[in-house]
């Protein structure tokens, strides 16, 4: 019996550097937005992120912008930007106060997960405070 021996080449697809993303919003409606954009943005990296990634980067964006337009002063600006091995999401909003934890309510519905939730699911997090508020840099890995 013969075997027969295929030759075959690798194929390395190199990472190009994303277009980086900003969307702004003062509106409930622009939680969608946000998360719209967080999909576009995942879709459009080479090479593409695993679908459980992306799911994630979307889940983290609409809780920081959530958290940005009723805690954080109304009004944010999200910036989505990629790197070789991570992918960030940036949410800046006008109030310098950092996000509190605070005790989930689970019988009210008044919130209190989605601090919790984004620490969780973030590699690396950082509160940068800025001239008129805050910018929050959740990192998460590629």
């Amino acid at each position: 019996m013969g075997c027969t021996r295929i030759n075959s080449t690798r194929t390395t697809i190199a990472p190009t550097p994303p277009v980086p993303t900003a969307v702004q919003g003062d509106t409930a409606a622009g939680i969608s937005e946000a998360r719209q954009a967080a999909r576009a943005f995942t879709d459009s990296l080479t090479p593409a992120p695993g679908p459980d990634m992306a799911d994630t980067l979307v889940l983290v964006v609409s809780e920081l912008v959530t958290n940005a337009l009723r805690h954080g002063g109304g009004h944010y600006t999200l910036e989505l930007s990629a790197g070789p091995d991570t992918v960030t999401a940036a949410v800046s909003d006008p109030d310098p106060a950092h996000p509190r934890e605070r005790t989930p309510d689970l019988n009210g519905g008044s919130g209190g997960f989605g601090w919790h939730m984004i620490r969780h699911l973030t590699s690396h997090l950082t509160i940068t405070p800025r001239s008129g508020g805050k910018t929050i840099h959740a990192q998460l890995p590629r």
